[in-house]
């Protein structure tokens, strides 16, 4: 968590990690398109699944209250057939940017609270984001913050593909 960058991409290493071990991996987008850099190879691996929303969202600052609610209702749906799906075979379930979701109330911070007390226990969970709330950090195992000190958005320069996203 935090607001460095790389989160996104240390969870690609893990998932290309777990994959590289054999084992299934279910890489789950919230406020992306699932056509980032780090996706693209993730998808070409036979035992990784990747899921985002079918309508691409623009930023959460931006959107006004009906499009909010569109948000939602697709984020939600998201998140319940990933925590369906992550009770079958798989061993590694990333949630990119859920812990922000919970922020934002985009997705539920309790249903994600339930099925983390509730996991199948040999599956390993990471969820990225920001500002991750007390009850999220107290179920967790592993905590790494991410923290800005530069960046070269600070100089206006735009995020560049392959190496912001």
């Amino acid at each position: 968590w935090g607001d460095g960058k790389g989160k996104t991409t240390a969870a690609a290493g893990l998932s290309l990690r777990a994959a590289g071990a054999g084992k299934h991996v279910l890489f789950v987008q919230f406020f992306k398109t699932g056509n980032s850099s780090e996706i693209k190879p993730l998808k070409q691996l036979e035992t990784v699944r990747t899921m985002h929303s079918a309508i691409p969202h623009h930023r959460f600052s931006k959107m006004d209250e009906e499009e909010r609610v569109q948000a939602r209702d697709d984020y939600r749906r998201l998140l319940r057939e990933a925590l369906a799906g992550a009770r079958g075979d798989v061993d590694l379930l990333v949630l990119d940017e859920a812990v922000s979701a919970c922020n934002r109330e985009i997705i539920s911070e309790e249903t994600l609270l339930d099925f983390l007390r509730t996991k199948p226990e040999r599956l390993e969970v990471v969820l990225t984001g920001r500002a991750p709330s007390d009850a999220l950090l107290s179920l967790a195992d592993y905590v790494t913050e991410m923290r800005k000190i530069k960046h070269p958005y600070d100089r206006g320069v735009r995020a560049r593909r392959g190496i912001e996203f």
